[in-house]
């Protein structure tokens, strides 16, 4: 098939799924069912017609405003479908359609979600985390470039280790918190999040997200703490974002450190 073809397709594709990831970020934390009812307008409730619901095109058709109420429709849904098309595209240029590219086109959409919610609501929904669990697991058995172990079973192994270690360091993260500082240091959400990941990635990368996150946290949260006077921040949107950047070159990172210190 013409590489040119296979493009548009995964374009398109990608921007098909970010309409449904759109769904899921509106309604997943509000306890929304993700299937029934069909979509519609946040403002007016009124069912939205397929000829009005295609990604990409309907909201520059309408020009972002719904076509009953006429009340504007967050830009919002219009950068997901965007983004993650544009994510998808660029992941089958780094892997072709292979089963590398399912894995990262899955990943990256999943954390696409957790970014989205846990800025806009403070939740990262276990619709997301428990699923993705289950999802790096699976992938894990076919095999892709973060598992190369040569049996099924020791992938399968060293997945679910990553899901562990990655959920256990948040969560005696979060206990020795509570214990110094006698109040939540750290969300359930979070917990859920990096162990996802770790199914995805594995212990080592796992580890590499929990001490990379804070860098980008640190400056977000001085700004939330003495412009915006908020005590809190989400975390869960910085480890998503370290969780991307290692998943395209955690391996490379891992040999820069053994090399640094000579391991």
């Amino acid at each position: 098939m013409d590489a040119s073809v296979v493009a548009c397709f995964v374009f398109i594709l990608g921007a098909i799924v970010g309409s449904f990831l759109n769904v899921c970020i509106y309604r997943m934390p509000r306890d929304l069912s993700i299937v029934w009812p069909g979509s519609f307008c946040p403002h007016c409730e009124k069912p939205i017609a397929w000829y009005y619901n295609i990604p990409l095109v309907s909201f520059i058709f309408l020009r972002g405003k719904c076509a009953q109420c006429k009340k504007p429709i967050p830009v919002r849904y219009l950068l997901v479908e965007i983004v993650n098309a544009l994510l998808w595209w660029l992941l089958w240029k780094q892997y072709g359609l292979s089963v590398d590219f399912v894995t990262a086109a899955l990943f990256f959409s999943l954390l696409l979600v957790v970014i989205l919610t846990d800025f806009e609501t403070g939740l990262i929904p276990d619709l997301i985390t428990f699923p993705g669990m289950m999802a790096g697991l699976l992938l894990s058995v076919i095999g892709n470039a973060h598992f190369p172990q040569a049996f099924w079973y020791q992938r399968l192994l060293a997945s679910f280790i990553g899901l562990v270690v990655g959920g256990g360091i948040l969560l005696l993260t979060g206990w020795f918190g509570t214990l110094v500082f006698r109040k939540d240091s750290m969300g359930g959400g979070d917990v859920k999040l990096l162990a996802m990941m770790g199914a995805f990635l594995g212990a080592s990368n796992a580890g590499l997200i929990f001490l990379l996150a804070p860098f980008p946290a640190l400056p977000f949260g001085l700004w939330q703490r003495y412009v915006k006077k908020e005590e809190t921040i989400p975390f869960g949107p910085f480890l998503a974002l370290s969780g991307a950047l290692l998943f395209m070159h955690g391996n490379a990172f891992l040999n820069y450190v053994a090399k640094l210190y000579g391991v």
